[in-house]
């Protein structure tokens, strides 16, 4: 039971609808692979998987193999990629959990056969996807140490080469240099991968801004001629696009999935007070009012996820007025200025993220206002604010 008035509400329509779009848009030529990492990008890997399985998800990309447990015992009975690899102990896990491993590193195949051979597995009933570096240089086998590991799936392996990726640095940027030397890099490794007798069931590149930006990388008639292709949406999923650019910097014309935010983000007042001019707000003091104002306290602070980079910085939205936050958000505790809203009163609504009488803050404008990115703002809602499931 939750009694603390802070939440946020979590449209599972909504999610639903934004696969659907994003299916429609790369149909037939993909599959799409629903990222639910990091919890689901903060809006709850469970439920979320469980919408997006009965809207016709097929696959899911998780981080790591805890999050594929927590899939599994879920109930959730499709594929899981889990992206970030495997770690000694996680080839037993990943096997007994029926996930299907990332591989780059020779220890990766080692591990991975080992366990197995222990489960008595028979030749090529494990499936891995093989990730490429194609220049992000985080991971993924280098090009030219790709002849090593395709040495490793012979006729007599558990192991299978399912699939064959690669992750885009700048796929927003819809010219960029950079992506267009990646996805040469990327099929290169794959007519290696062909040359040497394998072929993949899947080869993926696509993330939520390359679906829209390079659409090469995942159209059947624009790709080699290989089984199926993915697309591994993230952001769009939960209702964001990355601003799509050119290399210079200006807007392009292309667009992304037609897509709406999933999560609002709300809290309520629990305290106002009158200042007269002249008196300091929050720890360190570092707002100082300029006139005589009303400020109200909300029970919410970094704790929670609110960036103490809002300090003095970010709004809220009051009865439809954005409103600023003054002094230091707190642990547990922010203060904003309702003065110009006369009629706030205890209790009343205030949205974080979300829209109120016509009035709209998102996960990008507290993200601009901090300096950051909406993943980190949408990831960081921490685990004390409870998700409410709404239709």
């Amino acid at each position: 039971m939750h009694t603390r008035p802070t939440w946020a509400e979590v449209s599972l329509e909504k999610l639903a609808a934004n696969f659907r779009a994003i299916r429609a848009r790369v149909a037939p030529s993909a599959e799409v692979c629903a990222i639910v990492k990091a919890d689901a990008y903060g809006h709850g890997a469970v439920p979320c998987a469980r919408a997006l399985e009965q809207a016709g998800a097929k696959w899911f990309g998780v981080a790591c193999v805890d999050e594929g447990i927590q899939l599994r015992e879920a109930g959730i009975r499709q594929r899981i990629l889990v992206m970030g690899g495997i770690w000694r102990e996680e080839a037993k896990a990943a096997l007994a959990h029926e996930l299907t491993p990332s591989v780059w590193e020779l220890f990766h195949l080692d591990w991975l056969e080992s366990a197995a051979r222990q489960r008595r597995q028979k030749p090529h009933s494990v499936p891995v996807h093989l990730e490429i570096d194609t220049g992000m240089s985080r991971q993924g086998v280098l090009p030219k140490d790709i002849a090593a590991i395709l040495g490793r799936f012979s006729e007599s392996s558990p192991l299978k080469l399912e699939g064959v990726y690669s992750h885009f640095a700048s796929s927003e940027v819809a010219d960029g240099k950079e992506s267009m030397l990646q996805a040469r890099a990327y099929e290169h490794a794959v007519a290696e991968v062909l040359d040497r007798g394998l072929v993949p069931e899947f080869t993926h590149l696509a993330n939520s801004a390359a679906i829209a930006t390079h659409p090469e990388v995942w159209n059947e008639a624009r790709r080699p001629k290989l089984a199926n292709g993915l697309v591994r949406p993230g952001l769009a999923l939960y209702g964001y696009n990355l601003p799509l650019t050119n290399s210079d910097g200006a807007l392009t014309s292309l667009a992304g999935v037609p897509v709406q935010p999933v999560m609002s983000w709300k809290s309520r007042i629990i305290s106002l007070r009158d200042l007269p001019a002249g008196q300091p707000v929050g720890y360190g003091g570092t707002f100082v009012t300029t006139r005589a104002s009303r400020v109200a306290s909300i029970p919410l602070g970094y704790a929670d996820g609110l960036s103490r980079r809002l300090s003095n910085r970010g709004h809220m939205l009051v009865r439809g007025v954005p409103v600023p936050i003054v002094g230091n958000v707190s642990m547990d505790i922010t203060v904003i200025d309702v003065t110009d809203v006369p009629t706030a009163t205890m209790s009343d609504e205030v949205v974080l993220i979300g829209s109120q009488q016509g009035a709209t803050i998102s996960a990008d404008d507290l993200a601009s206002a901090g300096g950051t990115i909406s993943y980190e703002v949408l990831c960081g809602i921490g685990k004390r604010v409870p998700r409410l499931y709404v239709e």
